[in-house]
């Protein structure tokens, strides 16, 4: 679904993203996982054409997206939520999923005057598809409930809801988990295992809790100093030395290994 190609992002001398290459399988959940500062999020925000890559590829199903802005990617289903979710606090949960679907006919003056009865009918299809989507997440309850008056697990709920408003093909969650009591991540988890196998959504997750990496995803990446460091099973990645070092520092580890 997804190939990048020796891609880079540098700050002025920083480099963020350092000749990353990496596959996202069709039909996959794929885990990202790295220490802070790995270029993990950057990497997702190049993919997803919120920053231009200073070189480099990004494929997605054959076609050469690099640098494609993100309405060119919705478009094409490519779609990615935040570590902190961004909700529209003043509307209601359902009224923030009804805004995602683009192009609807009452957005024009011209159709609210001459099309009522077009306009109205599209609104009741839209709204009738939001609320499976809320019954979906189990979020039913909800739906009338001010975005801003929700926790913050539930944002993340509300934000995985979004992308099942249009024809999503591949979806980048950053840090799901972030700020998220374990009820509601088990929720989240399993919407993400339904939307998978039911409906064949990709995804790639960024996420530091490797409970959760370790029971939705299937390969694991590692990501160090902007490159891919390490890639197979999650078992792989955590047995990986490159990895351990990574995480750990060398001098650590070595303490690790010198008791045993």
């Amino acid at each position: 679904m997804i190939i990048v190609k020796d891609l880079h992002k540098h700050f002025g001398g920083f480099r963020a993203v350092d000749g990353a290459s990496l596959e996202i399988r069709e039909g996959s959940i794929t885990g990202l996982i790295g220490p802070n500062g790995a270029g993990k999020t950057t990497l997702f925000n190049v993919i997803a054409g919120r920053l231009p890559p200073t070189s480099g590829q990004v494929m997605m199903a054959g076609e050469d997206i690099t640098g494609l802005p993100p309405h060119d990617l919705f478009h094409k289903g490519l779609l990615r939520t935040f570590q902190i979710a961004h909700e529209f606090g003043s509307m209601t949960v359902r009224e923030n999923l009804m805004m995602v679907p683009e192009g609807q006919m009452g957005e024009t003056l011209w159709n609210t005057w001459f099309a009522r009865k077009a306009v109205a009918a599209e609104e009741r299809r839209i709204r009738d598809r939001a609320d499976e989507v809320l019954e979906f997440l189990t979020i039913s309850h909800l739906a009338d409930e001010k975005a801003s008056n929700i926790s913050g697990g539930q944002k993340k709920l509300l934000e995985l809801g979004r992308t099942m408003m249009v024809d999503a093909k591949v979806v980048f969650l950053d840090e799901v988990g972030a700020g998220v009591n374990r009820t509601l991540l088990n929720t989240i988890g399993v919407a993400i295992v339904r939307l998978n196998k039911e409906r064949g959504y990709t995804f790639c997750v960024i996420e530091h809790d490797m409970d959760f990496i370790a029971r939705l995803c299937d390969p694991v990446i590692c990501m160090a100093e902007g490159h891919v460091l390490s890639q197979g099973t999650v078992d792989e990645v955590k047995n990986d030395e490159r990895v351990i070092e990574a995480y750990l520092g060398t001098g650590l580890k070595n303490k690790v290994k010198a008791h045993g």
